[in-house]
């Protein structure tokens, strides 16, 4: 009863933190047609961030001691390098396609630890990513992807290469110890990030006084700080912490299944909001990025029987976003990113 309750209540925390996740590039891209350089973009929304997670960096204030090497890559590639191509990409690309692409990161690491760490993997596990990949494929209908401007496409690709580099690093970084806190995992790479995109992205150029004017979401204007607001509390903050819940009780690779979902919702967001429509196709896409998840999520009874590793950790984080931080999962690891994404 209580297992039931708690695996429910984290599909609801993995569906919230997927909702929160897809919405940053819709949040992002007005603000980016109205003038702000995407990186500036990137730069509010991950100091934001770290400016609220900050008590959670101070508090666990040994840990860049303890575990240099996994804080430096998950603020350099699961911050900088996802988010930052990601605001790129979407500012010369849909949203929906720079999501697609990005998403790709699960699939190539599944293929890298199957045929390069040359270690199991679920096979239901599997189908379901193939599922939800393929139906992401039909939400964006990549087919048409050439008519893309390549360099968007390329940003896209590269965040999804700092994904994988990410969740690879993460697993041999904590292969001889106990894993981290993953909320201040995540507080200390937003800290970094911060510093690191700081030199990058020199935010004394940024137009503060921008964010008292409003930007055009599609047909209505809203003010340019709403926006900002949004992307630091909700497509960041709640988006990560939420997923590290949902990862506590559903395990890694679920939660990061329906993780997927992200792109579902950014491309519906911007069809609703940016004026980006779907097709029939694509929504046939949508719904089989949905079975997709499920089939993941009915997998997970089988796997925690078998006592895998992979299965009921709690030491991960959706997003995108979430990565699974300390422990690369045996079947798929959670994505999202910021956006990590990416996830976004």
């Amino acid at each position: 009863m209580h297992a039931t309750q708690g695996r429910n209540g984290g599909l609801g925390l993995a569906l919230l933190s997927a909702i929160a996740f897809g919405g940053s590039g819709v949040a992002a891209k007005p603000l980016i047609e109205a003038g702000f350089d995407p990186l500036h973009v990137v730069w509010l929304r991950v100091a934001g961030a770290a400016l609220i997670l900050l008590p959670v960096a101070l508090r666990h204030r040994a840990l860049p001691r303890q575990r240099p090497g996994l804080l430096l890559g998950f603020g350099l590639l699961g911050v900088v390098g996802c988010q930052a191509l990601y605001f790129v990409a979407i500012s010369r690309i849909p949203v929906g396609v720079a999501i697609l692409v990005e998403y790709l990161g699960p699939a190539l690491l599944l293929g890298w630890v199957r045929f390069v760490q040359r270690r199991p993997v679920s096979r239901a596990a599997a189908v379901g990513v193939l599922l939800a990949v393929s139906g992401m494929a039909g939400v964006v209908e990549i087919w048409s992807g050439l008519a893309f401007d390549a360099l968007g496409l390329l940003c896209a690709f590269g965040a999804a290469c700092c994904q994988v580099a990410y969740f690879v690093l993460a697993d041999d970084g904590t292969r001889s110890g106990e894993a981290p806190d993953p909320v201040a995992v995540i507080a200390h790479g937003l800290v970094i990030g911060t510093v690191v995109l700081t030199a990058v992205a020199r935010p004394w150029d940024i137009p503060f006084s921008g964010l008292a004017h409003r930007a055009a979401l599609g047909q209505r204007e809203v003010p340019a700080v709403l926006l900002i607001g949004w992307i630091v509390l909700v497509a960041t903050v709640v988006a990560y912490l939420s997923g590290v819940l949902a990862v506590r009780r559903l395990s890694p690779q679920v939660a990061g299944v329906v993780a997927c979902i992200e792109a579902v919702v950014g491309t519906v967001l911007a069809w609703i909001l940016l004026g980006e429509h779907l097709g029939a196709v694509q929504v046939l896409g949508g719904a089989l990025v949905l079975f997709g998840a499920f089939v993941a999520q009915t997998s997970t009874a089988a796997k925690r029987g078998k006592g895998d590793g992979g299965a009921g950790r709690g030491d991960g984080q959706t997003a995108g976003t979430a990565p699974a931080l300390g422990a690369l999962p045996d079947a798929l690891p959670p994505t999202g990113q910021p956006e990590i994404a990416g996830a976004p």
